[in-house]
């Protein structure tokens, strides 16, 4: 199964733009193969755009959410995307995953909330969502949430091999994707999709370098600093030999004192 993630500058709060990209890179990635795209963080209406969080956040299957399933059905391509998303009062930094049928696959909520202006924006989401996808148990999380083993570790043990992030991940924290994203995949066993920005917004600028990390903590795919749309086959990171994998979830000892 190929899988695709796009890291691209973010859309400036013009909402049609940021639907145009979305089809032209699911386009793309349909024709590369690709049965899912996965695209960053609150790319609708931004992320460092708290100005428009609570003004433009949309309803769970609502406009925007419709909008996903119709473009994964044209496409012919899924797609994972984060989401400014409105529950009657609150907001939440949300993502949706989407099948190449235009069938909703899962919908997440970022339990990990990062600085003053996340916390100031959204409220923090409290449950996993963990799916099925081309053979696949799947599950959301997004951006922070990616850098705290015991996510993922709780992922592993429901018996998760990939999983989707939408990032927003900043300059000067290139370390996730190089580092604890490789660690995350390399301690659980897992595949991740780590799906940054490039550019900046409102004065933060942010890292690029997004990466798809095999469960033996090398990159299937990796990306610049610059736009582009990644693709990578997942048989790779299924045919790592079994002898060099961690076995450090079975080999774990609890010490009480």
């Amino acid at each position: 199964m190929k899988l695709a993630i796009y890291q691209g500058p973010p859309i400036g709060g013009d909402i049609e733009a940021g639907f145009a990209r979305l089809e032209t890179q699911l386009c793309a990635a349909a024709m590369a193969g690709a049965k899912m795209a996965v695209f960053p963080e609150l790319f609708l209406p931004g992320y460092n755009r708290p100005d428009l969080h609570q003004s433009l956040a949309q309803p769970f299957k609502g406009e925007w959410t419709q909008r996903f399933f119709e473009l994964a059905r044209k496409t012919g391509c899924g797609l994972t995307l984060g989401w400014a998303e409105r529950d009657g009062d609150q907001v939440y930094n949300s993502a949706t995953a989407v099948d190449g049928a235009g069938a909703l696959l899962g919908h997440y909520r970022k339990i990990q909330l990062f600085g003053a202006m996340e916390r100031a924006s959204f409220e923090a989401g409290n449950s996993y969502t963990v799916f099925q996808f081309a053979g696949r148990k799947t599950a959301l999380l997004i951006c922070y949430d990616i850098e705290f083993p015991q996510h993922c570790r709780a992922l592993a043990d429901q018996g998760v091999s990939l999983v989707l992030v939408p990032t927003a991940n900043p300059s000067n924290f290139e370390h996730v994707s190089a580092t604890f994203v490789p660690a995350r995949a390399a301690e659980t066993g897992m595949t991740i999709a780590y799906a940054n920005y490039c550019g900046a917004e409102n004065n933060l600028s942010f890292a690029g370098k997004s990466v798809i990390a095999g469960p033996d903590a090398q990159a299937l795919a990796a990306a610049g600093l610059g736009e582009t749309l990644l693709v990578a086959d997942l048989a790779v990171a299924d045919a790592v030999a079994p002898g060099i994998l961690s076995t450090q979830r079975n080999d774990f000892r609890e010490v009480t004192t």
